[in-house]
């Protein structure tokens, strides 16, 4: 569950830095492709956002919550991306706050 709710929580973080330039993923699945075509949102952390999300969605998420076995180097890596991702969505929300 750890590892769900990085993924969520990372989703989030992600679309609540799009909302406040209007633009809303609304499905994570949309995420990278949102991300693309609004590159200026993270400029040079946006690939980095999306890589570290769909690491935790694609490779990590699925082998842990959908009956695979328990992983706790699987969990750390989950939530080394989760900060990742983190740090850059606050540092990009701070960043609009003071514009």
């Amino acid at each position: 569950m750890k590892i769900e709710a990085y993924f969520y929580a990372s989703f989030h973080v992600i679309e609540s830095v799009n909302a406040k330039h209007a633009v809303h993923i609304n499905k994570h699945q949309n995420t990278r492709r949102i991300l693309e075509e609004n590159k200026k949102i993270f400029g040079h952390d946006n690939e980095l956002i999306w890589r570290a999300f769909q690491e935790i969605e694609n490779q990590i998420r699925p082998g842990q919550v959908y009956g695979g076995s328990i992983n706790g180097d699987k969990l750390k890596r989950a939530r080394k991306l989760f900060q990742k991702i983190e740090n850059i969505c606050i540092g990009v929300l701070n960043q609009n706050d003071t514009d």
